[in-house]
């Protein structure tokens, strides 16, 4: 499945690879490399040392300090080891929101690694060649690259659309990176809350009643079939079916008179501009 966020640097790999014709899909369930003997248990990942990092390197706005991450990426590293330990046998143990948590984890963490690997540290992750469908990670004993985890996984394996407001690929535009590692135990309200910061912030939702307009987040556009399964709307809102059911999860966090509005579909429906800018603190 092709990555929207993924266009631009596809076009340099083509140059540079001749490798662009091979399907990204094939990367996602490949025979796992790491033995499944290792760390059968199922219980869940501990996440205290991600949550640390997170904690020192993420401010409350959900920028990232890279420059200090960078200059203390033994951490990091050392828990994206722990994401590659974790054998098949034991993913497929935990409950579907462990699992679930423990890519959205996996997807976050691995990006900011991407970051911090490049010296000088880029202005866009766009200008990391090969940092979604070609650079490969151990995952749950697999190699996966980090459109395979979103693609061939989270959005295949799951019916969760919530996934977009906590899947952050280091953009200005991206939803906040949260302070705290995803958990299966907390997962339903962390994503809750993600969506209300998302929605709420500058980049995911903006209604001028005065210009009778409203537009969101060019992710709804990119994914926005991810919505129709559990949003589909026969009647109200505005646009296409795909439309009409972002902007029907869209309203379910809204208050009742922007509700309204949304339904009433009397608005030009239009899509912010995407900053690939760096997610990173001033």
């Amino acid at each position: 499945m092709f990555h929207p966020r993924s266009f631009m640097a596809l076009s340099a790999i083509v140059l540079l690879s001749g490798c662009a014709s091979a399907p990204i899909s094939t990367q996602g369930h490949q025979t796992p490399s790491v033995s499944a003997s290792t760390a059968d248990s199922a219980a869940p990942l501990v996440y205290d040392d991600y949550a640390r990092i997170l904690e020192t390197y993420v401010d409350d706005n959900g920028l990232v300090d890279y420059p200090g991450l960078q200059a203390n990426p033994e951490p990091l590293k050392a828990f994206i080891a722990q994401l590659g330990a974790v054998s098949p046998a034991t993913y497929e143990g935990w409950e579907e929101a462990e699992q679930i948590a423990f890519l959205i984890n996996a997807y976050n963490a691995i990006t900011l690694e991407s970051i911090i690997a490049q010296e000088p540290l880029k202005n866009s992750i766009r200008d990391i060649v090969g940092v979604w469908n070609f650079k490969q990670h151990q995952v749950k004993g697999q190699s996966l690259t980090l459109d395979a985890i979103e693609h061939d996984i989270l959005r295949q394996d799951f019916v969760e659309p919530r996934i977009h407001a906590a899947l952050v690929c280091a953009a200005i535009s991206c939803p906040p990176l949260r302070r705290e590692p995803y958990t299966g135990a907390a997962l339903d309200a962390q994503l809750e809350e993600q969506v209300q910061q998302w929605l709420a912030g500058p980049h995911g939702l903006d209604i001028d009643r005065n210009a009778n307009r409203v537009a969101i987040s060019a992710i709804f556009d990119w994914f926005g079939e991810d919505w129709k399964l559990q949003y589909s709307v026969e009647e109200g809102f505005t646009g296409t079916a795909k439309q009409r059911a972002t902007l029907n999860f869209i309203s379910q966090y809204l208050s009742a008179e922007d509700q309204n509005y949304l339904l009433a579909g009397d608005y030009k429906l239009e899509y912010l501009p995407y900053d690939w800018s760096l997610n990173r603190q001033p």
